[in-house]
Formats: C-alpha cells, structure tokens, sequence
C-alpha cells in the first residue's frame, strides 16, 4: 500500500468516525493526531468552532521529559486532564482522527482517564 493510498484510507475513516463524533461546550471533542515523532491533543467546541485547550509533546513542559513515545502521550494525555479539569471540563467525546485505537493513542487516552477524565 502506498504512502497516498494510506492517507487516503485514513481519511475516509476519519469521515466515518467524525458522522457521530460531535463535541459541544459541556462535552467537548478530544480530538488527537499523531506524527512520527509527535503527538497533539486538542479539545474542540463545534458549536462554535473553537479550540478550547491543547497539550502536544512540542510544549515547553515537555521539553525536558526523556522518554518512549508512548510515555510521553500519556503525559500529554494526562496535561490535557488537568488542564480540562481546571476549566470544569468532566466529560469529553473522543475522536481518534482515524489511527487505530492502540500504542500512542490508547496511551494518551488511558493517561486522560487517570488523571481525571471522562469519555
């Protein structure tokens, strides 16, 4: 398989899953991607078509963390949680941008769940 035919498969996985990923003020989206080397976390409101908070590998607080890819997605995962929590976000809709549910993204996912959140 290609390298565009990958990318093409992914999008039509992300047009599937987004049919019934929709995320509003009281339960936003957590929506993530992941690159080779990185990972981002953002939630969205998409009643309003904002950004309410982020958290990636690329921040400042993570500048100095050493560690397996998979360790540093559960801290970015984690970050988002208590950054969530702070603003009285509980509950979230995850959205997994068409990547498979497992390695980093279960990762950041399990990290967003001990440290607080709901989803």
């Amino acid at each position: 398989m290609s390298q565009i035919d990958k990318a093409a498969h992914r999008q039509k996985i992300k047009a599937r899953s987004r049919a019934s990923v929709y995320g509003t003020e009281a339960r936003p989206r957590l929506c993530v991607y992941r690159s080779l080397s990185q990972i981002y976390a953002q939630l969205i409101d998409d009643d309003k078509g904002k950004t309410i908070l982020t958290a990636s590998t690329m921040s400042k607080d993570n500048a100095g963390f050493a560690g397996t890819k998979s360790e540093k997605s559960a801290l970015v995962g984690k970050q988002l949680a208590e950054k969530a929590l702070a603003q009285g976000i509980t509950a979230v809709v995850f959205d997994r941008n068409g990547f498979r549910y497992h390695g980093r993204i279960k990762a950041l996912a399990d990290g967003a769940r001990q440290a607080g959140l709901i989803f």
